[in-house]
């Protein structure tokens, strides 16, 4: 595979870059968190200027028309700075209500691309191996939905939310306002101070206008995932990265500890699961960019995120010793960051689950996208 990036690519890389380092240096982010602020709104601001808000977002409903892979690069780059904006979800929503939403939704959309509102999605109901779902009954004109959504991220914020629903054994999105009557918001936090909320809905009506068309789940869940694990993969490289830095300054016994042959081949582990990750995430992101069939290598790539993310994790605060447990510093970040990436891909066993029940229907041999058997499924 050719691994280089095009001009464009580079460009839109090397913005993304320059705007989060610059903003998210070790100074902010302790500021960050001892003010508990959540989202960080100035950075937001940055990324609706620039552009970055809106990467995938169809020309025609004003955003850049670009592909996942450029989303990657921002994604990737947000988190290696540990920014702490809505990109990704943001600009889902909007792309999935342009190509799979009425005519009545598309001001929305537009909206979104304008950077004038702000939208989020639940994807807890459909990232896990349980069976949770809401309670929904047809009625004359729509839809009555009863039942809790946990963590929705930015809920408190996002002016519209779109929600899964089971209707016909068939997964439907459908878009609610935040302030409709019925859904009552009950504010919380993430674990990477994230700003969530837990949506009760009460009898929540919804028109048969606001439910996007049942091809926008197959749209979605992969683009999700895709997201998801690009920010681990920023994550994580940034976590290598200051490790590396550490044990290149830090002396015990006379001698840096990056020199001991115990903290190298720890090191060498986190490296290969970083190299593991990328391979995955980038693949994916060609699959959906080439619009070829990638349901089970999204789930191979989230699992993988969730693997780099605990070990890469838990490695790097080890070989920090004492400094890895203090708040004072900034490695024990990236860890929070990893094990809330985790949660909102439904966490490594649960994917598993999800794709032994997907290869025991399909009879595919993984990420060989040249050969004929995975055009089959």
């Amino acid at each position: 595979m050719d691994f280089n990036l095009s001009e464009e690519q580079s460009a839109i890389a090397e913005m993304a870059n320059s705007l989060f380092t610059d903003t998210c240096t070790d100074d902010f982010l302790r500021d960050y968190d001892e003010a508990g602020q959540g989202t960080m709104t100035q950075l937001w601001n940055s990324c609706i200027e620039t552009g970055l808000h809106g990467v995938i977002i169809p020309e025609a409903t004003g955003g850049i028309d670009l592909g996942m892979t450029e989303l990657s690069l921002v994604l990737q780059a947000q988190g290696g700075a540990l920014g702490q904006v809505p990109l990704w979800r943001h600009q889902l929503v909007a792309t999935a209500i342009a190509k799979f939403a009425g005519a009545q939704l598309q001001t929305v959309a537009q909206a979104a691309a304008e950077g004038t509102n702000l939208l989020t999605l639940a994807f807890n109901l459909v990232n896990t191996h349980s069976e949770a779902t809401l309670n929904v009954e047809k009625t004359n004109d729509g839809l009555s939905i009863n039942g809790l959504v946990q963590s929705v991220a930015v809920a408190g914020l996002a002016d519209f939310v779109l929600l899964p629903l089971t209707l016909d054994e068939q997964t439907r999105w459908a878009l609610v306002a935040t302030t409709a009557p019925g859904l009552t918001l009950v504010k919380g936090q993430m674990t990477q101070g994230e700003e969530v909320a837990d949506l009760q809905l009460n009898n929540l009506l919804v028109s048969n206008a606001a439910l996007l068309d049942s091809k926008a789940n197959d749209w979605l869940v992969p683009r999700i995932f895709a997201s998801l694990a690009s920010l681990q993969l920023g994550v994580s490289e940034a976590q290598i990265k200051k490790t590396v830095e550490y044990i290149s300054e830090r002396q015990q016994f006379g001698r840096a500890i990056g020199t001991f042959q115990a903290v190298q081949m720890t090191m060498a582990d986190t490296k290969i699961a970083l190299e593991a990750l990328r391979s995955n995430v980038w693949q994916l992101c060609y699959r959906l960019d080439n619009n070829l069939g990638c349901d089970h290598e999204a789930l191979a790539t989230a699992w993988h995120a969730c693997e780099a993310g605990h070990s890469i994790g838990h490695k790097a605060q080890h070989v920090h010793g004492g400094f890895g447990v203090d708040v004072s510093y900034v490695i024990y970040r990236y860890l929070y960051w990893s094990r809330a990436i985790s949660l909102n891909l439904g966490g490594s066993p649960a994917l598993l689950a999800k794709l032994g029940d997907a290869l025991t229907e399909n009879n595919k041999l993984g990420w060989k996208y040249d050969l004929d058997e995975n055009n089959a499924i």
